[in-house]
């Protein structure tokens, strides 16, 4: 065998100065990707533990529903979230790297062919003449924490990685990394050809990546610092990360501090809106209160002027008619003289006119009318006054709220109460639908079933025993027969309709008497102001705001309707009675009145009251 020469091993040395013997250990296979037969690309390893490209095994594993592995076929039900295996694709870029400048594999080895390889008599050579792997030296705190890392990252590769392949084709576990001292400062010396393992390498030099230089900011390997970074402050990467993680107690308690501010600071918000919540409540108490005192003033202010004003004009036209019957009076007693004026004037008695003429000449018993008028005051001046008197203390009122706000308690907190019990009740809510079966021939229903109308005219429907053929309603088609229901119905912009429930078991044809009696229990408008309760007798109820949707509650146990207003929140009304069988929504627009009602009702989604 021909002996190496010192030029040879001078020259060799000088070529490939970072050769290590990783050509003899790993082969094109080892980092081959299963499906498209070529080194990985980002390879992702399965929890069977096979790796594939990423890309390959998603195509592969596209538009099924099971996911079987390629090679072992075995099966997951649920598609694995793919990852990238970083450390393979460190490992894999290597390889890449080394194959483009040396041989890779013992079958390339050859020195008849290969481009740029050793023959075999001098790679035998050189592999006798390598240093024998040192033996494991004894542990320090700095070292033993480096194997560690070294030996964890190790067990952790799957068994069919490239890795593992590498680690048992080397014979042996490797070695921890071991640490010298040169011109006052430590420095990394590389063992073993798998040193990669446990450290990242450096792209340029291909060693491990262990010194921090701290004039730039960023890890480097011995070689770098020594070509690119001389004359900067450099230390290893451990003590580095020692130095830092003694700062990270300090840093811990900040954020830790950090924390406990914001959380002080949620806690801040969080009094500040149930705060904002309390003052919403007396801000809406007290002011659903004052206005309705104003609006009640000015309603009695109103019907008080009506009345006035219609006393004033009867009193009017009663003295007007006093006057009138006295005039004609004396009118028809003043034509009397006048005809016998005429008379005596054409009579031939001179001695008869002679006698009458003093009587007739003398004044009649007439009153004096130039002064006398008809009365035109109204006696409206008082209640102005008073409304006035009203409406400045008003004035006085908010002027004193926009300065001060209301009062902590409220005298008349109903309106808060009602809030939530509104809350309550639209816990409840349920999906209600229109029977197309029960509705009046003049009704219109929306193909969804949710709005209901009047038409001018009949449809051609058939006439079946449910449907209503002479009151204009129609049911809903949920039958409520246990627990609580809510629904909400839009009214707005209708003079007229009815609203509620009926029993199952209600007349449909003919005239209806719609009272709880006969099996309706509904809230009723007539002529766009007048609401009433179809009771025995019919109950009125005076509403001060007009609801444009009425909210109604059933519960059936107890056998209550309720109704609200749900714009304002405001409870309206509650029937009280038993339910001996099932019952349903009722709804009736009334008829459209020439257009002016032709609005629909619209049954809507329930909006939870915040």
């Amino acid at each position: 065998m021909p002996s190496l020469s010192s030029c040879h091993k001078e020259r060799l040395t000088i070529s490939r100065p970072r050769m290590s013997l990783y050509g003899s250990f790993l082969s094109d296979e080892q980092f081959q990707c299963s499906i498209c037969l070529d080194v990985f690309t980002n390879p992702s390893t399965t929890p069977c533990g096979h790796s594939f490209c990423v890309a390959c095994i998603s195509r592969y594993w596209d538009g099924c529903k099971v996911c079987q592995c390629p090679l072992c076929k075995k099966t997951f039900q649920k598609k694995p979230d793919l990852h990238i295996n970083r450390t393979l694709r460190e490992i894999t870029e290597q390889f890449r790297s080394m194959r483009g400048g040396a041989v890779v594999g013992r079958e390339k080895r050859g020195g008849r062919g290969g481009d740029g390889a050793l023959p075999d008599d001098l790679f035998d050579e050189l592999k006798k003449r390598l240093p024998p792997t040192p033996p494991k030296p004894p542990m320090t705190m700095t070292n033993e924490a480096q194997y560690q890392v070294t030996t964890s990252l190790a067990s952790s590769v799957p068994n069919n990685s490239p890795i593992a392949a590498l680690n048992h084709s080397s014979g042996s576990h490797l070695p921890p990394p071991s640490f010298s001292r040169s011109s006052g400062r430590r420095r990394f010396t590389v063992s073993g050809a798998a040193s990669s393992q446990s450290l990242p390498l450096c792209e340029i030099h291909h060693r491990g990546i262990m010194i921090y230089c701290r004039t730039d900011r960023v890890c480097i390997c011995p070689d770098c610092e020594t070509e690119y970074h001389p004359d900067h402050d450099t230390v290893p990467i451990e003590d580095e990360w020692m130095q830092t993680k003694s700062q990270l107690g300090v840093l811990e308690q900040e954020i830790q501090e950090m924390i406990r501010q914001r959380i002080r600071k949620i806690e801040e918000i969080r009094m500040s809106v149930a705060e904002l919540e309390m003052a919403v409540e007396r801000e809406t108490a007290g002011s659903v209160g004052l206005f309705f005192a104003l609006v009640s003033a000015i309603e009695r202010s109103q019907a008080e002027l009506i009345e006035v004003m219609e006393m004033s004009r009867r009193a009017a036209e009663h003295q007007a008619d006093a006057m009138i019957r006295q005039l004609e009076l004396e009118v028809e007693e003043l034509r009397r003289r006048e005809s016998t004026l005429a008379e005596l004037a054409q009579s031939d008695d001179h001695s008869h006119c002679v006698k009458t003429f003093p009587v007739l000449s003398s004044p009649p018993p007439a009153k004096d009318w130039s002064g006398v008028s008809v009365n035109s005051d109204l006696g409206t001046g008082t209640i102005y006054r008073s409304l006035v008197a009203l409406m400045e203390r008003f004035q006085e009122q908010l002027k004193n709220i926009a300065e001060t706000g209301f009062p902590p308690l409220v005298p008349e907190p109903s309106p808060v109460r009602t809030q939530s019990r509104m809350k309550r009740v639209q816990e409840y809510a349920v999906d209600v639908t229109l029977d197309c079966n029960t509705a009046h021939p003049r009704l219109i229903l929306s193909e969804d079933l949710k709005s209901v109308r009047c038409g001018d005219r009949h449809q051609l429907l058939p006439d079946n025993p449910a449907r209503f053929d002479r009151v204009v309603c129609v049911l809903g088609r949920e039958a409520i027969s246990s627990g609580r229901h809510y629904w909400e119905v839009e009214v707005g912009g209708k003079t007229d309709w009815d609203l509620g429930v009926a029993r199952q078991s209600i007349n449909r044809k003919g005239k209806i008497e719609v009272t709880p009696v006969n099996g309706y229990w509904f809230l009723s408008l007539r002529n766009k102001n007048k609401y009433a309760f179809r009771t025995e007798p019919s109950t009125d109820v005076h509403l001060n705001l007009q609801p444009h949707k009425i909210g109604v509650f059933v519960d059936f146990e107890k056998g209550q309707v309720s109704f609200y207003n749900v714009d304002a929140k405001i409870h309206i009304y509650t029937f009280n009675d038993t339910f001996t069988e099932c019952i349903y929504p009722f709804f009736s627009p009334c008829t459209n009145k020439s257009g002016k009602n032709d609005g629909p009702l619209i049954i809507t989604p329930v909006n939870m009251t915040e």
